[in-house]
């Protein structure tokens, strides 16, 4: 097949053209993967503006009179701003900034942040998930420190996606073992799933829970119980 030249790219939609880019990269750009590197200043307004008029079309396609219906006038153009501007936030915009400090004090005890919520979207239904993620960290002489407000920002880029639970955690857990370089890290999260109360099963009682150890909670058994059995303690 043969590229398209300069011209068709520039007359071209701009999810063709980001995803021209990330092809011709070779870069993956699965649901909850971050795209950002490959949307140009301008084009996340278009993007926005592209999915609210393909909305528009699955509102036709569901037979609902958006013209007379004052309820949904206008709701293609407020779903495409939630998707793009909120809940699918965290494919679109770079890693949030943070600030990493030195372990000066050489800090070697084990450290808790959560619960966190978290707020996503399932892949297979794009249907909410709700939960909370409990951070462990057991730090090293050499390993950096954030503050505890960028636990929960840099959790919610990665869970402001479509994504499935099980990998959620582990995306968590590599991005905060890149961040911190620990010896150790765990990561417990607790999410409803609201396609299973829904549709399907309508089953509201249930949840999921899902762990990740890395470094010392792994080979630690000890550590990984004082954790387990601390995060839960006045939540």
């Amino acid at each position: 097949m043969s590229k398209p030249d300069d011209k068709a790219m520039t007359t071209a939609s701009a999810s063709s053209r980001i995803r021209y880019r990330l092809q011709q990269a070779g870069v993956r750009f699965h649901a909850n993967d971050n795209i950002a590197d490959f949307i140009h200043d301008d084009e996340l307004d278009l993007l926005q503006q592209e999915v609210a008029e393909k909305m528009q079309g699955v509102l036709e396609s569901l037979v609902i009179d958006t013209v007379n219906d004052h309820n949904t006038q206008d709701t293609a153009r407020r779903v495409a701003k939630m998707f793009v501007r909120e809940v699918f936030r965290g494919r679109y915009v770079a890693s949030p900034p943070n600030t990493e400090f030195p372990n000066i004090e050489q800090l070697n005890e084990l450290m808790i942040v959560g619960p966190i919520t978290v707020r996503s979207a399932c892949s297979h239904h794009l249907c909410p998930i709700m939960g909370r993620v409990w951070v462990g960290v057991m730090p090293n002489e050499h390993s950096n420190l954030i503050g505890l407000s960028k636990y929960a920002r840099l959790i919610d880029w990665v869970m402001t996606r479509p994504q499935i639970q099980e990998e959620a955690v582990m995306q968590i857990a590599d991005l905060l073992m890149d961040k911190l370089q620990p010896d150790g890290l765990a990561i417990v999260m607790e999410a409803d799933h609201f396609c299973m109360h829904w549709r399907g099963v309508k089953d509201t009682n249930s949840k999921m829970t899902n762990s990740v150890m890395r470094g010392s909670f792994l080979r630690d058994a000890n550590l990984r119980r004082e954790f387990l059995s601390l995060m839960h303690r006045g939540n």
